[in-house]
């Protein structure tokens, strides 16, 4: 690869991270140990939840998160076409049939009105994307989801840190998940957890994440001796390691100074790039105070040459990327009956959006590169 080369994303590591790996390294455990609770426990206070779950993937806690909603075979899950596909996969693997309602064409995040048009009595969950960061309209979401009785999975992997009307996002819907990939606001090499308040749902999926299998004496439906457990749900082992966890606690503590270095680039290619006239700038609603996990731009006019500028910046070493394809354009998906015009302003942001690198080891020169790249073009 190019040394030159500038990712999209990249995690952001340092000694005092791979010392806490090695103290893990150096224990008596690796997996199902203590360093797991201890991340939950400063996970959920940091996103102001009463419980956290951590899992392996940020696709295990959809799953869960999912399960512990009551999603089942005849349900449907309401979400976001723009959304890697996991947030739509996980309801199939439950048996249970995704549907797909359009994005507002500011933010590209669910909008409330078309939510609201597609609920059925098959309806089970809301599932709204915080899109590259910006959280949805939640308070909208989630009224919609108390008049119709459904339950609110966020799916807030973008948005770790974030905060809607002066909360922290983690803390609002019923279920909010998050992603630790590397490319993420924080890595746990892999791994994801979901946030609730809910102590039923949290039980649920703390067994879930380990094969369904229930230890507590009071739960059991007899009894043999202090060994004995009884697996109630068809779970999975998305358990989630020690050594993993170590290196969650050490990088939650630098969250913030992450989210800073964000938002600074962030306004860095706002300034570099206000007044380009066929350029369309992220949007941030008033009351919001976005994660800045994507910073993503639009190209105007009737044919967008997306393809010309996304080869000439990989010319230059610029790793653009494209967040993402509307998930029901996906061949998997179209064999199941799902056809393309579904979401026109979904669609539309598809065909003209370019996501720059965006990540916290970034500084003013590479901002500045990626300005003159496209100013160029």
């Amino acid at each position: 690869m190019n040394n030159n080369f500038l990712p999209y994303g990249k995690q952001a590591l340092d000694e005092e991270d791979i010392q806490a790996v090695m103290a893990v390294l150096r224990s008596d455990w690796l997996t199902t140990g203590p360093k797991v609770e201890e991340f939950e426990k400063a996970l959920a206070r940091r996103v102001g939840s009463k419980y956290a779950v951590v899992l392996n993937s940020g696709t295990a806690a959809l799953h869960a998160a999912y399960f512990a909603a009551g999603v089942g075979p005849g349900d449907e899950v309401l979400t976001s076409p723009i959304t890697f596909a996991a947030t739509a996969n996980a309801a199939l693997f439950l048996g249970a049939r995704p549907v797909f309602a359009d994005v507002r064409r500011d933010t590209v995040n669910i909008d409330p009105e078309k939510l609201e048009q597609h609920i059925t009595p098959r309806t089970k969950v809301l599932a709204p994307v915080d899109f590259a960061g910006h959280p949805a309209d939640l308070d909208a979401v989630m009224d919609i989801a108390r008049r119709h009785n459904l339950v609110v999975v966020e799916d807030a992997a973008h948005a770790l840190g974030a905060v809607y009307r002066g909360r922290p996002v983690g803390s609002l819907a019923d279920l909010t998940i998050f992603s630790f990939h590397p490319v993420k606001h924080i890595t746990t090499g892999e791994g994801g957890a979901v946030a609730t308040n809910n102590e039923q749902y949290y039980k649920k999926m703390l067994a879930f994440r380990s094969h369904g299998i229930i230890r507590e004496k009071e739960k059991l439906s007899e009894w043999h001796g202090p060994w004995y457990h009884e697996m109630h749900y068809l779970g999975y082992n998305y358990r989630i390691t020690d050594i993993q966890c170590a290196l969650g606690i050490s990088q939650l503590k630098k969250l913030d100074s992450f989210l800073e270095k964000r938002r600074a680039l962030a306004d860095c290619y706002n300034q570099g790039l206000r007044g380009q006239e066929t350029i369309e700038l992220p949007v941030t609603l008033a009351g919001v105070l976005p994660a800045w996990h994507l910073y993503i731009i639009r190209l105007k006019g009737d044919r967008p040459p997306r393809q010309a500028l996304f080869a000439e910046l990989h010319r230059a070493g610029i790793g653009a990327q494209i967040h993402y394809l509307p998930v029901y354009w996906h061949p998997y998906y179209q064999k199941l009956g799902y056809r393309k015009g579904l979401c026109p302003a979904a669609e539309d942001y598809y065909q003209r959006t370019i996501s720059l690198p965006l990540f916290p080891a970034m500084n003013q020169n590479d901002v500045d590169r990626v300005v003159s790249t496209l100013r160029s073009f």
